[in-house]
């Protein structure tokens, strides 16, 4: 897992107006809470936040932040806990961080992603992923990108459960039911080229037999020929 350094600085204006000065500036309110700290009001530049969200996921970004005050910095680990945006534009608003304990293990939201080709799918049926993300359990230096399922082996109608997912040590999906996470469905189009195969082989030996009648109808009788020859 890569953690990703962020400047922030503490935030000492916070009456009425102070957070829209702030983004006026190209600067985005923030707030780090956790167990054991009292909340610290922050602010830091929106541009440096929003190239860290680039074709990843926010919830599973872990950042060292950098909280300046005037003297020494005071490094803390922590987690996007909740992104604020405007409901127009889209442009960030607020961010909530929450400082976590490398030491302890949280339960975040993981993608799901499947590897290889199905069988089932070669012969006509439908992939499903029934579940796209999967809640894990793990020490946040382990934090998986994905979730990765090997669908070679999987045919029409079979699936693949919570319970038969390899994960690495130290990861954990909580659960109480052995649900369902990948399937292989019967599509129609599938059945129909079925039956049309089976149709087909049906016309083709029906073509043979009554070719094999027709072939035996043309053969002269042996006895019949015996008495024309003694004749």
């Amino acid at each position: 897992m890569e953690f990703i350094d962020l400047n922030v600085f503490i935030r000492e204006k916070t009456k009425k107006g102070a957070s829209r000065s702030l983004r006026c500036e190209e600067k985005l309110p923030a707030i780090l809470y956790g167990p054991g700290i009292s909340p610290i009001k922050l602010y830091l530049n929106t541009p440096e936040l929003e190239t860290t969200f680039k074709g990843k996921g926010v919830e599973r970004l872990v950042y060292n932040l950098s909280i300046n005050n005037g003297g020494a910095a005071q490094n803390k680990k922590a987690m996007i806990k909740e992104v604020q945006k405007h409901p127009v534009n889209g442009s960030l608003i607020h961010v909530d961080f929450y400082e976590i304990d490398m030491e302890r293990r949280i339960k975040l939201m993981i993608p799901v992603k499947t590897n290889g080709k199905s069988i089932g799918v070669e012969s006509g049926g439908l992939l499903q992923v029934v579940r796209k993300r999967l809640e894990v359990l793990c020490y946040p230096a382990n934090i998986p990108e994905s979730i990765d399922i090997d669908i070679n082996d999987l045919d029409i109608g079979h699936s693949i459960h919570v319970e038969d997912i390899k994960l690495a040590e130290g990861i954990s999906i909580p659960h109480d039911v052995n649900f369902t996470v990948v399937t292989v469905l019967h599509t129609k189009g599938g059945a129909e080229e079925k039956e049309e195969e089976v149709e087909e082989e049906t016309v083709v030996q029906e073509a043979k037999k009554t070719e094999t009648k027709k072939s035996d109808s043309k053969k002269p009788d042996s006895k019949k020929s015996e008495g024309k020859d003694k004749k």
